[in-house]
């Protein structure tokens, strides 16, 4: 019976280790998903603003990888977007358990890495590797919608379909249709595939930085 008492006691204890865990399992990710958006965004940000003379609407976000005052920045930056993905989502992956999200994830990561280490102009992967990363960074959003709750999860959607949404305009206007682009031009319309997204990853990260722990009991 004392046996028995003293095991009752600790189930308490151990499920609250157990939710402790799996709280600190999404801190690590959130962070790195934090600091990819970040980063990115303040690296796009600085790098538009070191070049002379760059129209944010006709050019492309890509060009600021071969301009010779932005090219180092970016090219670093969207390679570190690569890596943070892939390691993010793996860690994200160990909490939520769904390995389709995970591939998401590693799709998207390739995608901006190989952006990053082959610079527009120089071959034309970039172009394939430049809309992989836009469909499933998009497409990763809607995805991990379904394993959150509350707003977040509606957060997630909204940001992955209008980020779809310019997707497809994209591709309409890179095929010779440049009506579809309409006022805010082809660099305007990239803009939209990636600014949505890239904070929701802020929020995403932040979500996942703030899960609920308890102290486990002594």
């Amino acid at each position: 019976m004392a046996t028995q008492a003293h095991e009752m006691r600790l189930e308490p204890a151990a499920r609250t280790r157990a939710r402790v865990t799996a709280a600190e399992d999404q801190r690590l990710p959130g962070f790195l998903l934090f600091l990819l958006a970040a980063q990115f965004m303040t690296v796009i940000m600085l790098a538009a603003s070191i070049v002379p003379g760059y129209d944010y609407a006709a050019a492309a976000i890509s060009d600021l990888g071969v301009l010779p005052e932005s090219a180092l920045l970016f090219n670093v930056s969207l390679l570190a977007v690569g890596a943070l993905t892939l390691v993010g989502g793996y860690l994200f992956y160990r909490s939520h358990g769904r390995m389709w999200l995970l591939a998401l994830y590693v799709l998207a990561g390739i995608g901006a890495a190989g952006a990053g280490a082959i610079p527009l102009g120089t071959s034309d992967l970039h172009s394939i590797f430049a809309l992989v990363a836009f469909l499933f960074f998009n497409l990763l959003a809607i995805g991990t919608g379904v394993v959150l709750a509350g707003p977040m999860r509606w957060v997630s959607y909204v940001a992955g379909l209008v980020g779809m949404v310019f997707v497809v305009l994209m591709v309409i206007g890179d095929s010779g249709n440049t009506a579809a682009f309409g006022a805010i031009g082809h660099g305007g319309t990239e803009r939209m595939i990636v600014y949505p997204v890239m904070l929701w990853m802020l929020a995403l990260g932040g979500y996942l930085m703030a899960a609920p722990a308890e102290a486990p009991a002594d």
